[in-house]
């Protein structure tokens, strides 16, 4: 077993799992691909790769530059966060718009309305329901996302270090590279 590991790199039942996957794509594939237009399914493939590398991938790449301008969450990599040091909070933004964006994406048909009547003549399900489902889940996202900042930020935010030169910064020794002898409650300070 270690000697499979240690030439695999993973546990035998990782191959199984990616075996398995291997052959349900492949059968997807088949069954795709065997209807009375196969070369539908590979336009509409080649379509998706094209719209999502062209003008999707820019777009929020784009969007997500722009909140994060307006947001404050750009800056120098070193300069200390205001509420929450070291947690990029934006994070906590973009997986529930990444989420959200990706069901409407997938279900916009439904979502919007847009489905003729053999929809619910083959499915026996109303179109009406899905704007309202969509929404409740994005709110739910948001939701788990706000109560997951909470609990990782402890519930209070954390105060920022005074800069050199600002009111309330520990003064400089006399070679500008640290605290002074006079500058408080160090080891070598004079107010023991």
């Amino acid at each position: 077993m270690n000697r499979f590991r240690a030439r695999y790199g993973a546990s035998p039942l990782h191959l199984l799992l990616v075996l398995c996957s291997f052959a349900l794509t492949g059968y997807a594939g088949i069954r795709l691909l065997s209807g009375t237009e196969p070369w539908m399914v590979v336009l509409w493939f080649v379509a998706a790769a094209l719209l999502h590398d062209l003008v999707l991938l820019p777009l929020y790449t784009v969007t997500d530059r722009a909140a994060q301008s307006v947001l404050g969450e750009r800056g120098e990599p070193d300069a200390p966060q205001e509420r929450f040091p070291g947690r990029r909070w934006m994070n906590y933004v973009r997986v529930p718009v990444f989420l959200s964006g990706l069901l409407l994406l997938t279900y916009f048909p439904l979502i919007l309305g847009r489905v003729n009547h053999r929809y619910t003549l083959y499915t026996t399900l109303s179109a009406d329901v899905f704007l309202g489902r969509w929404l409740l889940i994005t709110a739910a996202l948001f939701a788990i996302s706000a109560l997951t900042l909470l609990i990782r930020s402890g519930g209070s935010p954390v105060r920022r270090q005074p800069r050199a030169g600002e009111p309330g910064a520990p003064s400089q020794g006399p070679g500008g590279s640290g605290p002074g002898p006079e500058s408080g409650p160090w080891p070598g300070s004079r107010d023991h």
